[in-house]
């Protein structure tokens, strides 16, 4: 497995392998690695000829200072995983090298990075296209894998790709979770044992909507029990449940025959804000 930490390199080593490879997967990642990011490097490694993983902190998207002095960091137990994956390259910039002659992409959101987690992020998703146009560019990958957890992005991820003309295919993948049900995330390295634990209610109580909800229903009403069972947690603050459209994210307030809809949760648990979703089929 190579290791390359620069802008310089990368290149370099991307026009070496122009060619010799017909189709180059690629897998961003901040690091502090765990078993989702993983399933993504693994589907990268069974579909591709070759597959780059980069592991970047990247300060666009971060709100707080100390959410960015406080992200996991530990470099040697990411690399071990990567190499056990069957990762080909990792590539592990600095930000001014990232960020160096490049002041970043704007594209026209349509509006999707103003709703749930960019109302309570503002600037969040313009840094993480910043970022992964940037790294886009550099790998030049045929495809490119995120994870279902983060679906808002995921949408935001496709509409870079469509709005500029990129000839990347971008791969969804499943959420990994817990044996609990809490969803795999960075984050949870900041929950004490006993809150990793009542952080499950999370999935537990989406499932129970999901079992409840039929067609003709009112979204809005199942979004109301939710946060009011999260509410009767102590250590639990609910900030949003929504239902949407997968594509558009358009809210959906009706549940009709044959509809497609995603059950979107954002939940403060403690200090450590989790999310996390579920698609429903009706």
């Amino acid at each position: 497995m190579e290791i390359i930490k620069t802008v310089e390199d990368l290149v370099a080593r991307r026009e070496e392998l122009e060619g010799v490879y017909q189709t180059i997967g690629f897998v961003p990642t901040m690091g502090a690695l765990h078993k989702g990011h993983i399933s993504l490097v693994e589907k990268s490694v069974k579909e591709s000829d070759y597959t780059i993983v980069s592991v970047f902190v990247n300060p666009k998207q971060f709100n707080e200072q100390s959410d960015f002095d406080n992200y996991p960091v530990n470099y040697s137990s990411d690399l071990k995983l990567l190499e056990y994956s069957g990762c080909d390259m990792v590539f592990m910039p600095k930000s001014d090298d990232i960020y160096s002659d490049y002041d970043g992409f704007e594209i026209d959101f349509g509006g999707l990075d103003k709703v749930y987690e960019g109302e309570f992020r503002p600037g969040h998703f313009q840094g993480v296209v910043d970022v992964v146009y940037r790294l886009f560019d550099l790998v030049k990958p045929q495809k490119s894998y995120f994870g279902q957890k983060d679906f808002q992005q995921l949408a935001i991820i496709k509409r870079l790709v469509s709005e500029a003309n990129l000839k990347i295919e971008i791969v969804s993948c499943p959420i990994v979770r817990e044996d609990s049900g809490l969803a795999m995330s960075s984050r949870n390295e900041r929950l004490s044992n006993e809150n990793r634990l009542v952080a499950s209610e999370i999935y537990r109580e989406m499932q129970v909507v999901a079992t409840e909800m039929k067609i003709g229903d009112s979204t809005s009403l199942f979004a109301e029990r939710f946060n009011s069972r999260m509410e009767k947690i102590d250590v639990m603050k609910p900030e949003y449940c929504i239902f949407c459209h997968p594509d558009s994210l358009q809210k959906i307030k009706k549940v009709e025959k044959n509809t497609v809809l995603v059950m979107c949760v954002a939940v403060l648990c403690t200090n450590v804000r989790l999310i996390d979703n579920i698609i429903l089929v009706f």
